[in-house]
């Protein structure tokens, strides 16, 4: 069974590694959603793969490190597309969560889904 969390971010960055024109070269914003996917049995006691809770918990510092931040000014994402965004969040969950996938949508009609080793 797979569970689903959505987390909101809002953040600024720009591309530096694109063409000075291009627009996502400029300083810009996003109202980022980021889902977290984990997968496990279902417990035959509680009825859930495990409590929201525990995923709220481990998102807790990933959003201190990058909610109304500059990215980036963050360690580790002097490049902040959304590939490396997704890959960033999901190097800090993988130790805590059964991870499967971490989707980061930076609008309402593009998205990144990263599922670990790429």
């Amino acid at each position: 069974m797979r569970l689903i969390r959505k987390f909101r971010l809002e953040c600024a960055h720009r591309l530096p590694r694109l063409p000075e024109g291009h627009k996502c070269w400029r300083l810009h914003g996003h109202s980022y959603v980021v889902e977290v996917t984990v997968e496990g049995p279902v417990d035959p006691v509680e009825g859930w793969v495990m409590d929201f809770d525990r995923m709220d918990g481990a998102f807790a510092a990933v959003h201190e490190a990058l909610d109304h931040r500059y990215l980036n000014e963050v360690p580790g994402l002097a490049n902040p597309t959304s590939e490396n965004l997704a890959r960033w969040i999901w190097e800090r969950l993988r130790e805590d969560l059964p991870l499967v996938e971490v989707r980061v949508d930076e609008t309402c009609d593009a998205a990144c889904v990263y599922r670990g080793g790429e």
